[in-house]
C-alpha cells in the first residue's frame, strides 16, 4: 500500500468539501443567515441562486455572487407560494441543468404572550416555517429523486430542543422542522437525497435583533459559555459540510452552532 504523505491527506480532504460544478439554491437566502450561507457555499465552489420576495434584495445578493466569480440567477418567489417555487426550480433547471443543493431558509417570528397570539400569526409562522420549508423540498426533490442524488438543508433552531418565552409559534414550528428533517430523511435516503438541518444558537439578524437589546439577549450571553452571539458567518462551516460530499453518510440531523449554550448548565 502507498504511504499517503501530510501534504496529500490535507487535499484529499479539500476535495471532499469543493463544492465546484454544483448548484445551490437558498431559499430566504437574500437576509440574515440565509444570506451569510449562500454567500459561504458561492466561496466554496458553488453557483448559488438565492431567493426571496423583493427583487432589490435578490439583485443585490446576486451582485454579490458574482463578485465572487460564480453564475446565479434573479428570480423571486415566495414559500408561501407554490407556484414561484416551481418557477425558480424550472429556471435554475433550464439555466444550470441541474440542483444539487436546496437550503431552506425562509423564517418568522413574533414574540407575544401565547394567551393573545392571533390566529393569523399563529397560521403565518407556522406556514413559513414549516409548510414553506416542506413546500421547497416538495418542487426541488422530485428531481433529485430521479437523479439519485441532491442535498437538503433546513435551518433549525435552539427552540427545536428547548423551550423559549413567549414564542410557542415559532418554537412549535421549529420543532415541527425536526420532525420533518427526519422524517424526509428516512424516507428520501434510499433515492440519495439526504435531508439535515442546522441548528444556529444566538445569531443577531433582522429577525430577532429589538428582542436582543433586552434582557433577553443578556440571558443568552449569560448561558452561553462563548459570552457572546454567533456571527452569521460562522455557520458556514456547517452548511458547507452537510452541502458537500463530506457528509455523504449524514441524514437526519440536527448540526447545532451555539457556542455551547445546549451545553450549558450552571456557568456561575
Amino acid at each position: 500500500m502507498k504511504d499517503v504523505g501530510p501534504r496529500e491527506h490535507k487535499k484529499t480532504m479539500a476535495i471532499s468539501f469543493d463544492l465546484a460544478r454544483r448548484t445551490a439554491v437558498v431559499v430566504g437566502g437574500t437576509t440574515g443567515i440565509g444570506r451569510a450561507i449562500a454567500l459561504g457555499l458561492a466561496d466554496a465552489g458553488a453557483d448559488v441562486v438565492a431567493t426571496g420576495r423583493r427583487e432589490s434584495a435578490v439583485d443585490d445578493v446576486a451582485t454579490q455572487i458574482e463578485r465572487k466569480g460564480r453564475r446565479t440567477l434573479r428570480q423571486p418567489a415566495d414559500v408561501g407560494d407554490r407556484t414561484s417555487l416551481a418557477a425558480l426550480r424550472d429556471a435554475c433547471l433550464a439555466s444550470f441543468g441541474q440542483v444539487d443543493i436546496v437550503v431552506a431558509a425562509a423564517g418568522v417570528t413574533k414574540r407575544v404572550a401565547s394567551v393573545d397570539m392571533s390566529e393569523e400569526d399563529w397560521s403565518r409562522i407556522i406556514d413559513t416555517n414549516v409548510t414553506g420549508m416542506m413546500r421547497t423540498y416538495q418542487v426541488f426533490a422530485r428531481p433529485m429523486i430521479g437523479r439519485g442524488s441532491g442535498r437538503l438543508i433546513g435551518i433549525a433552531s435552539l427552540a427545536s430542543f428547548v423551550g423559549l418565552q413567549e414564542v410557542a409559534a415559532y418554537g412549535a414550528s421549529k420543532s415541527a422542522v425536526a420532525g420533518l428533517t427526519r422524517a424526509l430523511a428516512v424516507e428520501w435516503a434510499p433515492h440519495g437525497v439526504t435531508v439535515n438541518a442546522i441548528a444556529p444558537g444566538v445569531f443577531e439578524t433582522d429577525l430577532n435583533r429589538e428582542i436582543l437589546k433586552g434582557p433577553r439577549g443578556q440571558e443568552f450571553l449569560m448561558r452561553t459559555p462563548m459570552r457572546r452571539f454567533g456571527r452569521t458567518e460562522e455557520l458556514v462551516g456547517a452548511a458547507v459540510y452537510l452541502a458537500s460530499d463530506a457528509s455523504s453518510f449524514v441524514t437526519g440531523q440536527l448540526l447545532v452552532v451555539d457556542g455551547g449554550l445546549l451545553a450549558s448548565g450552571v456557568n456561575q
